[in-house]
């Protein structure tokens, strides 16, 4: 298995992750991006010239105040580099073999070495719902709620129990 940036002549049709979004994204727009406006990098890992998983990254930066709490302590009150981890997806054949780790400690040298060359503060990715265990598992908390939200990004859903309802279930004094 090797993890490089994408080549135009990489074959990205046979890739499928089973989200159709991040699909489409490689299929149609990973190139563009990265080839004809520079807008970041999508790295690849393959085996066998057969494409099994890609990151999508670019530099960007962070308010200070959008940091979770802890995070902010003895930083500078201005905007902060960071490597946004733009996607990662990794193809059905692929899934759950440790290639989206891989990815993503991938990702992390990546942010280490902007680091070390240009400055960056942390790695920040915009996990879906479905994602965010995955990403905790590595250390990535919660920053503060962004506004705005679209069917191409929605937000995390908001879930309440009425204490009513716990202590009935629970056999807790009402």
């Amino acid at each position: 298995m090797e993890i490089r940036a994408l080549w135009p002549s990489d074959d990205r049709t046979a890739f499928a992750s089973g989200d159709e979004v991040l699909d489409l994204f490689f299929h149609k727009y990973a190139g563009q991006n990265q080839f004809r406006h520079y807008l970041g990098v999508t790295y690849v890992a393959v085996r066998e010239r057969r494409v099994l998983g890609f990151a999508t990254v670019a530099p960007s930066q962070i308010d200070i105040d959008d940091l979770p709490v802890a995070a902010r302590k003895k930083m500078p009150r201005y905007p902060l580099p960071i490597l946004r981890l733009a996607r990662l997806a990794v193809d059905r054949s692929a899934q759950s073999h440790g290639l989206g780790s891989q990815l993503l400690r991938f990702v992390f040298k990546l942010g280490a070495k902007m680091a070390d060359d240009y400055g960056c503060a942390g790695v920040v990715v915009d996990a879906k719902p479905d994602a965010i265990n995955f990403y905790a598992k590595y250390g990535f908390v919660a920053c503060e709620a962004l506004e705005g939200q679209s069917e191409a990004r929605p937000r995390p859903t908001t879930m309440f129990v009425a204490m009513r309802a716990i202590k009935a279930a629970s056999g807790f004094p009402h």
